[in-house]
């Protein structure tokens, strides 16, 4: 760390931020196997949430690769940065007060564990549980199919590891939900946990 930098206090502090959005911010952080559904529930949950007045984003592993992350590849050393770069833009949007997604594999635990550390308190895993087998019959990218052709390497699943999260927040099983089921538990969760308040009932 440079000496010359200075942390430059900001003027609005995090709890006014929550104050006005009528919210916590925290940070959803789905990870599972390529064609888990991770994006897919991720966006479904940010709907519901956006419906119901909160401030909230999602940060898609692919679409960061296309700007932020575009010099990184999917070797195990690239995978660490590309996930401690998350783990520092996840936190700047909390601190902005949002509800944060993060669907990125991640498949190493000491990376999550690291971007739990950085994040804090409002970090919430969300590990989207999928068989292999069902991520392959789905393969909505061709990806599995060029990786078990030897086109991908470091592919995550075939021949790169992927570990599975110990103790999650939330555990989403989607061979047993749909989409919006899966979804109505993340919100649950929140629900319960007073990141969000519950819907009045009428």
């Amino acid at each position: 760390m440079n000496n010359n930098i200075v942390w430059h206090k900001e003027a609005v502090n995090i709890a006014e931020r929550r104050a006005q959005h009528g919210h916590h911010p925290c940070v959803l952080w789905y990870t599972g196997l390529s064609g888990s559904g991770k994006s897919t529930i991720a966006n479904a949950v940010d709907r519901l949430l956006f419906e119901r007045g909160c401030h909230t984003f999602v940060l898609d592993g692919d679409n960061v690769r296309h700007g932020l992350n575009q010099d990184l590849g999917f070797d195990d050393v690239s995978r660490v940065e590309n996930i401690r770069r998350i783990s520092e833009v996840s936190k700047l949007m909390m601190k902005a007060g949002l509800i944060v997604g993060t669907a990125f594999i991640s498949p190493f635990i000491s990376d999550r564990v690291q971007a739990r550390k950085l994040i804090g308190n409002g970090f919430i895993e969300v590990f989207v549980d999928t068989p292999l087998s069902e991520c392959e019959k789905r393969d909505p990218k061709g990806l599995y199919k060029k990786a078990r052709a030897g086109d991908i390497p470091h592919f995550t699943g075939i021949s790169s590891p992927y570990e599975a999260p110990m103790m999650p927040e939330i555990h989403i099983k989607t061979a047993l939900l749909s989409i919006s089921s899966a979804a109505q538990q993340v919100v649950n969760y929140l629900e319960n946990r007073q990141v969000i308040a519950p819907l009045e009932q009428e």
